[in-house]
């Protein structure tokens, strides 16, 4: 959410639109700050907000509302655009300034409720009626895809008012991709996985197909609560030689990285991976891409099978090896899936895309509420 929010907000500042994006700090403290980020030619203003404390993986900021009643009388926005899940933004309910003013949701996901997250699903009990007071006080709600918005239960009571505004990246941060022609032809399959290390992301699907399909070598980038049983795994499995795990990198290296593979597979289980913007980062270097088609999440909706990639069963390493068994196989269609993803990103999934998506919206939201004045 962080990268698309700074690429967003220089997207929507190049279309004349200001604006001031009030958000978390990312490390615990008691200091809020506010700055401007100078970036491409213009200013991002970013008001930090202190995080006393995190449950749940969610921040507890008590000073958020002050910052916010404050930036409502000193910004004076004519738009409040919310991105959820994120308690802090439930204060809107109660601060008569921001309900009179109203605000559009940006809807990333639906807290995830994973089986295997027994608080998560206790917690959501009591997050629940501020989400959908949240939702029913919303002017608009803005989803990411498509298969999002249709498998989305807290979303079906407010399909009337929810619309689809695709993800998008600004590529200037990724440099230029090298030429299609300049893709090697060696006998390894070069797999990228990219994300935090976490249950959800599936990466243990991953490891246990390269187990099975000698070319494959995989560089896995992240960190997480399960790089050492990770780590273990590809030990166990036998793979370690052929396994690389990167835990930082810089944009640099990460370049580098999508640059030099054949593909990146991305092996969700969960609707927890609402999107995946890796995919979208793989399409614009013209690689192929493997995703899960996790019943309801945009991965398979980003990702167009036979087309531009491939995808496979969700927590099924078999399935996901039969698929990187016949593409290793076959370099020709590697190359003819890269270039396609490549003609997708450049239709769907630039950042000036949803910029434009975006605005729209917002100048169809102050049309209604102040004909003739927009």
């Amino acid at each position: 959410m962080e990268t698309y929010l700074r690429d967003i907000m220089a997207a929507l500042g190049r279309l004349g639109v200001g604006n001031h994006a009030l958000v978390h700090q990312s490390s615990l403290g008691l200091h809020s700050e506010t700055e401007a980020i100078a970036t491409k030619g213009q200013a991002l203003h970013i008001t930090r907000v202190a995080v006393w404390l995190r449950v749940l993986f969610t921040p507890l900021s008590p000073t958020f509302p002050l910052h916010l009643r404050r930036l409502l009388k000193t910004y004076q926005p004519d738009l409040l655009h919310l991105h959820l899940p994120n308690v802090s933004a439930f204060w809107v309910l109660f601060i008569p300034a921001a309900r009179r003013l109203g605000w559009t949701i940006h809807w990333h996901s639906d807290v995830p409720l994973s089986e295997h997250k027994t608080a998560l699903r206790l917690f959501y009990r009591l997050y629940r009626p501020f989400e959908t007071a949240l939702l029913r006080g919303a002017t608009r709600v803005i989803t990411t895809s498509p298969s999002y918005l249709e498998s989305s239960a807290p979303l079906a009571p407010f399909r009337n008012k929810c619309g689809v505004v695709p993800l998008g990246i600004d590529p200037t941060y990724l440099g230029e991709p090298p030429e299609a022609g300049d893709d090697h032809n060696g006998p390894a399959l070069k797999v990228l996985a990219v994300g935090r290390l976490t249950y959800y992301k599936g990466f243990e699907f991953l490891l246990r197909a390269a187990s099975t399909v000698e070319e494959v070598r995989v560089d896995l980038v992240g960190s997480g609560e399960l790089a050492g049983s990770l780590q273990d795994l590809a030990r166990e499995l036998g793979v370690e030689e052929r396994v690389t795990f990167h835990s930082e990198v810089s944009g640099e290296e990460l370049q580098s990285l999508l640059g030099a593979c054949d593909l990146v597979c991305l092996p969700s289980i969960e609707r927890s991976e609402a999107f995946g913007l890796v995919l979208l980062e793989a399409m614009y270097f013209r690689k192929a891409t493997v995703a899960s088609k996790v019943p309801g999440s945009g991965m398979s909706w980003v990702v167009t099978a036979g087309e531009t990639g491939e995808l496979c069963e969700p927590g099924n390493a078999d399935d996901l090896a039969g698929q990187l068994r016949n593409l290793a196989a076959d370099r020709d269609k590697i190359r003819r899936l890269g270039l396609a993803g490549r003609k997708r990103f450049d239709q769907l999934f630039h950042i000036d895309q949803s910029a434009a998506a975006l605005l729209a919206e917002f100048t169809g939201i102050l049309s209604e509420r102040n004909p003739g004045n927009v």
